[in-house]
């Protein structure tokens, strides 16, 4: 059944072209559509980072009292948290489980979101249609892989499982916004993944026909976009970025770290260039770095084990 998507990937593409004050300007309509549909009962998901940051100081140029909301997972830097915490209007929540006691139900989040639960599924059902696919006995470039590269993932000596962004962000999120009626603004790039591309694709920035209504008004901006916006209005930003300048190709960049994200989230760090986002944490937080790589069995999270097991360098 073909899928009656709302744009299509060139529309994206064209849209990425558009001027930084065209972005702005559609984005702050799509946030006044959302925030008018819903009575202004919506609230801004805050995570410390550049994209929410920037989503933050451009919904309250449209409604001024929205609340922001910081999901605290203890998986953010401490300086993030610090950031957050100058900020008016920004309630703190927390998930029901931590970190750890994901990985021992469900298991560690590496390689990335896909290949992370079709391992799940092959480990629980080894003649599901997921293990086909991931051994290469089922080819598809739909899914996007079918050559058998991570298959040796399902006899890891460890869990793999894609469930920890439900269990520490998407559940406590969909709580809050049950609890008050409140309907979440997201700051997520369609340039980030594929599966965020496809969604924007299928529903636009506004998702209204839904069970979880949701708005995410930056899809289509780019990450100098996000950077030049924020040196154009002057807007503060966590610190862990450092200074915020052009490459020699004048695209935007900074001189700390590029990502804000959970520390120790493994998704996506196999396509790094050394020094990783481990290796960097090794540097900048020594102490975080060693109870991330501390054998479980005294009381660490045993990364270095899961990294090792894919080559992803630690130190």
């Amino acid at each position: 059944m073909a899928v009656d998507n709302k744009f299509t990937a060139t529309d994206l593409k064209e849209m990425q072209k558009w001027s930084l004050e065209h972005k702005i300007g559609v984005t702050q309509t799509r946030i006044c559509e959302f925030a008018n549909h819903y009575d202004n009962q919506v609230f801004v998901a805050f995570s410390g980072g550049k994209d929410s940051t920037v989503l933050l100081d451009l919904a309250r140029r449209c409604v001024p009292d929205i609340p922001a909301v910081f999901i605290d997972t203890g998986l953010e830097y401490p300086e993030v948290k610090e950031f957050v915490k100058s900020h008016e209007n920004v309630e703190i929540i927390r998930p029901k489980k931590t970190f750890r006691q994901v990985i021992e139900e469900f298991g560690y989040p590496i390689v990335s979101k896909k290949i992370a639960g079709y391992v799940a599924t092959a480990k629980r059902n080894p003649d599901s249609a997921r293990a086909k696919f991931l051994s290469g006995e089922y080819d598809s470039k739909i899914f996007g892989f079918g050559d058998g590269k991570w298959n040796f993932l399902v006899d890891a000596p460890f869990k793999i499982s894609d469930y920890c962004c439900d269990v520490m962000k998407k559940q406590p999120n969909h709580h809050y916004s049950k609890e008050t009626g409140r309907y979440p603004i997201l700051g997520t790039l369609a340039s980030e993944s594929i599966a965020r591309r496809n969604e924007w694709m299928r529903s636009g920035c506004n998702l209204f026909d839904s069970k979880k209504p949701t708005s995410k008004p930056l899809s289509f901006w780019t990450d100098n976009d996000i950077f030049e916006y924020i040196k154009r209005y002057d807007v503060p930003y966590c610190s862990l970025y450092g200074d915020i300048v052009k490459d020699k190709k004048g695209n935007w960049t900074t001189t700390g770290i590029n990502r804000t994200g959970c520390i120790f989230c493994g998704f996506g760090c196999h396509r790094e260039k050394c020094p990783n986002r481990f290796q960097q944490l090794k540097e900048t937080h020594p102490k975080i770095w060693e109870y991330c790589m501390k054998d479980w069995d005294e009381g660490g999270l045993g990364m270095r084990e899961v990294l090792e097991y894919i080559n992803v360098p630690v130190e």
